[in-house]
């Protein structure tokens, strides 16, 4: 049966490798996209997809922005994220306040907004978190923070949806040849070789392992760490 994922950060990295998965294989995908120019982006990247537009650095947005999606929702799958390091003596508060409403305070509403229908398909949410959600390291502060955040909101909503039926998964990369990844390392100062980091279409297999196991269970928690060189 097709089935329907609305996905964020589908635009590169992970959730581009996500989304081109679940397109190959029939499913319909509903695009979160932060400007009508992005928009245009990301269905030209995934053609056949439907884009809303709606900027998760500001969730005040989403409720009337997914308004009129489709009745039938089967995931929502968080991808998207921001990251910018910096000790916590020397971070402003705007770094905090970006990274935690985007990484955290955004996936919360979405999460809400769509749950009605979810339940209605006794659908997944899967969020990528990092590894960042599990351990803080120095100026990571405010990022890891956003990441851990993350993980409480997946568990606390497991618990509560399990008894409707809604599959709740976390799925925890450690560095990945991303875009992203490439800006960390633009602000560790340090040169960046994609080769070095786990593939996005690594964590893509992990990702629709969890999506596509069979009803009788759920994985709940997955890390993905880099492989041996």
């Amino acid at each position: 049966m097709t089935q329907t994922h609305v996905l964020t950060g589908a635009g590169s990295g992970i959730g581009l490798a996500v989304a081109r998965r679940l397109a190959a294989r029939g499913d319909r995908l509903i695009l979160i996209a932060r400007d009508r120019p992005r928009a245009a982006e990301v269905e030209a990247l995934l053609p056949g997809s439907r884009s809303v537009v709606a900027d998760l650095s500001d969730p005040a947005q989403i409720a009337g922005a997914v308004a009129e999606l489709p009745d039938r929702i089967d995931a929502v799958i968080h991808a998207a994220g921001i990251v910018d390091l910096g000790d916590v003596a020397d971070a402003p508060l705007a770094s905090w306040t970006d990274q935690l409403t985007v990484n955290l305070v955004a996936p919360a509403e979405l999460t809400r907004v769509l749950l009605p229908r979810l339940r209605a398909t006794r659908g997944q949410v899967l969020f990528i978190n990092s590894g960042a959600g599990l351990t803080a390291h120095a100026g990571w502060g405010a990022y890891a923070a956003s990441k851990h955040g993350l993980k409480a909101l997946a568990d606390a909503l497991r618990g509560e949806e399990a008894p409707r039926g809604v599959r709740v998964t976390t799925v925890y990369p450690g560095r990945t040849a991303t875009p992203m990844q490439a800006r960390v390392h633009e602000q560790e100062g340090r040169a960046y070789d994609p080769a070095a980091f786990i593939d996005p279409e690594s964590v893509a297999d992990a990702v629709l392992t969890a999506l596509t196991l069979p009803r009788d269970a759920v994985i709940s928690d997955l890390t993905v760490r880099p492989g041996p060189r």
